[in-house]
């Protein structure tokens, strides 16, 4: 898991978006203005460290907000 000293600000902006809800990587880059490669790649960093979870091709949900643990 990471913690929140391991979080930039693109990862912060993309963990409010998980905590309202499922999100896919298109979407999300255009809510944030990020590229949509940027996002893929931070949306699979949360994967790898399972604080979130691909429930189908493209579509991620929060597991846990490293925000909140600790």
């Amino acid at each position: 898991m990471l913690d929140e000293d391991d979080l930039g600000p693109a990862d912060k902006i993309l963990l409010d978006l998980l905590t309202e809800g499922r999100v896919t990587a298109p979407f999300a880059a255009e809510e944030t203005g990020y590229s949509l490669q940027y996002v893929r790649d931070r949306l699979g960093r949360f994967v790898e460290h399972d604080n979130a979870r691909k429930i189908h091709e493209g579509l991620y949900e929060l597991v846990e907000d490293p925000r909140e643990s600790g």
